[in-house]
């Protein structure tokens, strides 16, 4: 004969509340869960060595709404670059109808990223030049003979030469 015990209810009662929220003790009318909808997986992105060939190529074609728009995709997925942000500001002020303050927002954040960006520092003082800004260009020509050592880097030169035609021309 079997004794009835006080422990046997409380075991009974824990091993059904375990089984009920393990989820192995389903009541018989509860429906199937639905099957995990099917999640489209986004189109893979351009990767990051891609998008700047492409940026560059659009350039090259002066294709500059081609340029901005894969180079604005590009800062959305690489914001802190600043080579991106370079290219991105040198198109908004290389299209016919130039885009200075964007062309200055862009150049400003490279350089934010990297103070000593040849590229940004030249092209930022090139736009200045567009600006009627020949003072600010000057500064940027300041900062590359800095950041080269020398007057032979490239940008160095292409901005001294940038300056001195704008200053021949607004004597």
């Amino acid at each position: 004969m079997h004794t009835f015990t006080l422990h046997q209810p409380l075991i009974a009662l824990l091993t059904a509340c375990a089984l009920t929220f393990s989820g192995a003790a389903v009541a018989a009318d509860t429906p199937e869960p639905p099957a995990p909808a099917t999640v489209k997986q986004p189109a893979p992105r351009v990767v990051h060595k891609e998008r700047i060939t492409l940026a560059r190529e659009a350039i090259q074609a002066q294709d500059w709404k081609g340029a901005i728009a894969v180079l604005t995709e590009a800062v959305q997925v690489h914001p802190g670059n600043p080579e991106l942000h370079n290219l991105l500001g040198y198109a908004y002020r290389k299209q016919a109808k130039p885009d200075l303050p964007r062309a200055f927002e862009n150049y400003r954040l490279a350089l934010r990223f990297d103070s000593e960006h040849r590229g940004a520092n030249e092209y930022i003082g090139e736009a200045y030049l567009m600006d009627n800004n020949p003072a600010k260009a000057e500064e940027h020509l300041v900062k590359l003979l800095s950041i080269c050592g020398n007057t032979t880097c490239e940008e160095y030169q292409d901005l001294a030469r940038a300056i001195a035609q704008y200053k021949a021309k607004n004597k």
